[in-house]
């Protein structure tokens, strides 16, 4: 039998990165075209019913005074908004680096929440990274030890603008699968960052969030941004969605609306995002 009310509803927004910059045609970057895109798609949401609205990161593409033109542009949503840490909303001047997820009214870096039976954990893949930390912390110095191993091993992602988890968000996403298998949740991971498939914008410890999360049979997927045309990818039958960028392209928008239900999730997809049925088995 076909369940034809879902179990709770979400919008997707990826990757606006909105600066009052000129576009650069070269990247496909039109930075400033962001806001009026975000606000099409909070105009959609407004019209239906909705949990809560996800940005899965790089709400900004540099400079802390972009903030203040965005952020207002989300207080015309009338759902819960919930924010993702990404790379470039670290682009700022240094004194603020520390301030990034408070000006983005984040409870912490990372953390997650749950809505019934279904837990939702937010992952900080910036939390290692050479652009995130201030000056003198020792994530910086990580950091960098583990690009140069990357580099060596000539790793696809090895890149400068990719990051990783510190050892202890690691340890604790680990606790958080272990208590909600052990509570009979359902679990879907958000992150700024792709881990799969292999791709040049994946995590730098990709390889083993995906080993820790498909151990767990409570995991129902992972949905991220960053790579800006977007992908797609299952392991177990567990999908891991990339959502494409808003900032792309001159007028054409992208966001989603996420639809769980017992046995399936349904991606409604505007603009460039493609609509998707994805098949879950039952918890």
């Amino acid at each position: 039998m076909i369940e034809n009310h879902p179990i709770l509803r979400f919008g997707i927004i990826a990757d606006p990165q909105y600066a009052d910059i000129e576009p650069n045609p070269d990247m496909n970057r039109y930075y400033a075209r962001s806001l009026p895109k975000l606000a099409e798609a909070i105009s959609v949401f407004n019209t239906t019913e909705l949990d809560f609205v996800v940005t899965l990161g790089d709400v900004i593409d540099r400079d802390w005074k972009s903030f203040d033109d965005i952020l207002p542009v989300y207080e015309t949503l009338r759902h819960k908004h919930l924010f993702l840490l990404g790379n470039h909303d670290f682009a700022v001047a240094p004194q603020y680096l520390g301030q990034v997820a408070a000006r983005l009214a984040m409870p912490a870096s990372y953390h997650d929440f749950a809505i019934g039976r279904w837990r939702f954990v937010i992952l900080d893949g910036n939390d290692v990274s050479v652009f995130s930390a201030p000056a003198g912390d020792p994530r910086t110095a990580l950091a960098a030890e583990r690009l140069r191993a990357l580099q060596a091993e000539g790793a696809i992602n090895a890149h400068p603008w990719n990051g990783s988890l510190s050892n202890e968000q690691f340890q604790w996403l680990s606790g958080v699968m272990e208590k909600a298998e052990a509570d009979g949740e359902a679990v879907l991971v958000l992150s700024h960052y792709p881990v799969f498939p292999p791709n040049k914008h994946n995590m730098w410890d990709s390889e083993r969030i995906v080993d820790l999360l498909t151990g767990f049979s409570c995991f129902r997927g992972y949905f991220c941004g960053h790579n800006h045309d977007g992908n797609f990818g299952e392991v177990d039958s567990r999908p891991f969605v990339t959502f494409k960028g808003m900032v792309d392209t001159a007028d054409e928008n992208t966001f989603a609306i996420v639809s769980l239900y017992p046995d399936r999730m349904e991606i409604e997809g505007f603009g460039r995002e493609e609509s998707r049925v994805l098949a879950m088995e039952r918890g």
